[in-house]
């Protein structure tokens, strides 16, 4: 479908199906400049104890050079094990520093999403045609305007700090060194505060607009949302059919209790309520039936069919049919006018039996 068309935003759903297939919203820049972060604030922390390592390391390389040859060979393997040693000192904690750092943006990013989706052969990818439109895409004018916009300030801030070096360098021959290498630190220092500024602004401004990009994306289609509707709640036609269904059932089972009703008040042909009361088991009268229209003329028929008395009276029949719940005791506030239905229904009863 058409872009244009995919005016909702996605729905949790299929969020959590992007999510599965490791469809999920990153900054690779952020990343990066993380781990940048890390590498510099590591080697500032650390650059005493990297000075003393190579300069420990300088030390025996110039000794090594002072001794008899015929020593030199025995001290080869020493010097080499010493340079492993020290590579391992100075430049082990910054890689594993740096790997910490874009490991742990990755997961804040992904919230600690692995998928093996993403790696998955896709044969789409191999198309040509799918190559030109990326080529193409609006993300790939972003991003190659985004490298520019890194080389340019790279470049203008390592020129500008050589720049400034350069200008300074004629009073080097007016200082020690010491001072001269602690003045050459300083300018590298702010040259590399100076960049990991500028990359941190890039990162924030492509941070934002992959979300704004990955947004657009998740965006679906009002067809979507339906279709998606349709498979979470089920198709409203069937829906519709189950709930019939059900509903038959219900009353049929509410038809099977009516048999077991001590009266049946009814509104002559809107309303029927089929009540139960027995003293010795029913704290009040339970109603077992109600029902409007077709409904309360089919329990009206079942009373009578079980020679169940029926009795006319229109507002208590209204009353019951709209506050009372099935196999529920009736309100407390319709307890007299009920009561005297059954009094005269028990005395109705006694007289019969008498009489028989």
């Amino acid at each position: 479908m058409a872009e244009g068309n995919k005016t909702e935003k996605a729905t949790p759903k299929k969020r959590r199906d992007e999510r599965k297939k490791g469809n999920v919203f990153m900054s690779r820049d952020a990343v990066a400049v993380a781990s940048l972060l890390g590498t510099f604030i590591t080697l500032w922390l650390l650059t005493s104890a990297f000075a003393q390592q190579l300069g420990g390391f300088m030390a025996l390389c110039l000794t090594t050079m002072g001794e008899e040859p015929r020593e030199v060979g025995s001290t080869s393997g020493e010097l080499a094990i010493q340079a492993i040693m020290v590579i391992l000192k100075t430049v082990g904690p910054v890689i594993a520093v740096a790997i910490l750092c874009a490991v742990g943006a990755t997961f804040a990013q992904t919230r600690f999403l692995v998928s093996g989706e993403s790696i998955k052969p896709k044969f789409s990818r191999l198309s040509p045609l799918q190559g030109i439109k990326r080529l193409f895409s609006l993300k790939s004018v972003i991003e190659t305007l985004k490298n520019l916009i890194k080389i340019i300030l790279l470049l203008t801030i390592i020129f500008m700090s050589i720049r400034d070096m350069l200008l300074e360098s004629s009073n080097y021959l007016y200082v020690d060194l010491t001072a001269a290498v602690v003045h050459l630190v300083e300018v590298s220092g702010g040259m590399v505060l100076r960049i990991s500024i500028a990359f941190v602004v890039v990162a924030a401004m492509d941070f934002f607009y992959q979300w704004w990009d990955y947004e657009r994306q998740m965006k679906m289609t009002k067809q979507e949302v339906k279709e998606e509707y349709k498979q979470m709640e089920g198709d409203p036609q069937v829906k519709g059919k189950i709930k019939e269904i059900q509903r038959r059932r219900a009353q049929q089972r509410m038809m099977q209790q009516v048999p077991g009703a001590d009266v049946v008040i009814r509104n002559p042909t809107h309303f029927a309520v089929a009540l139960r009361y027995k003293p010795e088991q029913d704290d009040a009268p339970i109603v077992l039936a109600k029902g409007q229209d077709n409904v309360a003329m089919r329990i009206v028929e079942i009373a009578e069919e079980h020679k169940i008395a029926v009795i006319e009276n229109v507002p208590l029949a209204r009353a019951l049919y709209a506050q009372s719940e099935l196999n529920q005791f009736i309100p407390p506030d319709l307890y007299g006018p009920v009561a005297e239905v059954l009094v005269y229904i028990f005395k109705l009863n006694e007289k019969k039996q008498i009489v028989k």
